[in-house]
């Protein structure tokens, strides 16, 4: 932060939870209001508060996909015993309609929990555009109507490596505020990863979470955010602010943060220090629960030959080392998600199976993040690996 006045420091809760005992969780989260100020500091009694969770597609709680079932069930119920109303919500991929919600609600276990404790589920598929002064290149955001039907809004994020963004956390579980098939359009409209994970800080930005609270219990490891692999973690996380989350769950997995993106534009920003020079940990010593063997996807740096090569000869390398999704026909139960879900729309099924115009895609990876067999991997070259040690 050179040439910078020193950031204020941010609290970081950070306990031990071994697995999804409900009362061990709900523990977990009454000591992370604790480490923070306390519930009251940011809820006000009567506040309609939106749990907006990470609910990416219908998957089982333990495949580790989505936040875990029991883990917003205790969340949920703290906050309806202090005296707010709860909704729970998400725009998963792919179109956002009241059948698809309910499949994706059912399916992740959290129609069944919201019973339990009262707490409503959002129906709600309109959208409105929103006017985000604050963003940098996304000034107006075609955001899910209910985040102007509540009055808070809390990330209940789940900590996962990406194969575009390396890790997926608390800054970008907010995605999900955008409305439906409109997430493809910000990846057509941003292919550049630079340009994509600013478009993700606006939406964090423009959603302004008063808290966020991330489920490291079991995480994900490998080829995220779906065809990775469950991965115990034994964390919750949680902070006023969901930049320095990031930076706190990035490092426990063994994850260098300035090489996640949505880190380095808050870097840039002057949002974060993108270390732990602004950051106020409470409860348990990261090195407590630190894992240096997580697998972790590697993604291709935007300037990783920039000044080391010609720019004629870093146009053909570059070209050579861009990772591409590769269908295992074996797998594939020719569903059409893929198809569906390409924001540049150069899948094309032939006999049942995906075919893709590799020329053509920007390497969003939609496809393979919304595989519900896991039949889609990204294949890295292996220069794009030696290259990126230089």
């Amino acid at each position: 932060m050179k040439g910078r006045e020193k950031l204020e420091r941010h609290k970081v809760s950070l306990l031990k939870c071994s697995n999804y005992d409900y009362d061990l969780i709900k523990k977990s989260i009454l000591k992370s209001f604790k480490n923070l100020g306390g519930i009251d500091k940011y809820i006000d009694k009567g506040d309609k508060v939106l749990l907006k969770i990470n609910l990416l597609m219908k998957k089982r709680p333990e495949e580790a996909t989505t936040t875990h079932p029991v883990f917003t069930k205790a969340l949920a119920k703290v906050l309806i015993d202090y005296g707010a109303e709860v909704i729970i919500g998400d725009s998963p991929g792919g179109p956002f309609n009241t059948s698809i919600l309910n499949g994706v609600y059912r399916a992740c276990g959290i129609e069944e929990i919201s019973k339990e404790v009262g707490a409503e589920l959002n129906y709600n598929t309109n959208s409105v555009e929103m006017k985000n002064e604050k963003g940098l290149i996304l000034k107006n955001i075609n955001a899910i109507e209910v985040l102007n039907k509540v009055d808070k809004v809390i990330s209940v994020s789940k900590l996962k490596t990406h194969g575009m963004m390396m890790f997926t956390g608390a800054v970008k579980n907010m995605f999900g505020i955008v409305a439906g098939l409109e997430k493809a359009e910000y990846h057509v409209r941003m292919p550049n990863i630079k340009d994509f994970s600013n478009a993700l800080l606006d939406i964090c930005i423009l959603a302004k979470p008063v808290l966020s609270f991330m489920d490291g219990i079991v995480g994900m490891e490998g080829n995220g955010p779906s065809g990775g692999d469950p991965r115990q973690v034994g964390a919750v996380i949680a902070s006023t602010s969901p930049y320095h989350l990031d930076v706190v769950a990035t490092s426990l997995i063994g994850i260098n943060p300035g090489k996640v993106p949505t880190i380095q534009r808050s870097v840039e920003r002057g949002i974060c220090e993108g270390n732990f020079n602004d950051i106020e940990i409470i409860g348990e010593r990261i090195e407590e629960l630190k894992i240096n063997d997580f697998i972790v996807p590697e993604i291709r740096s935007l300037d990783l030959l920039d000044g080391k090569l010609p720019k004629f000869m870093r146009t053909i390398i570059n070209e050579l080392m861009q990772p591409k999704p590769v269908f295992n026909k074996n797998i594939c139960v020719g569903c059409e998600k893929c198809f569906e879900s390409c924001p540049p729309q150069v899948i094309t099924m032939i006999n049942r199976k995906p075919s893709v115009k590799l020329d053509e895609c920007i390497r969003c990876f939609c496809c393979q993040e919304l595989c519900p067999v896991n039949a889609i991997d990204i294949h890295r070259p292996i220069l794009m690996k030696l290259l990126a040690r230089l």
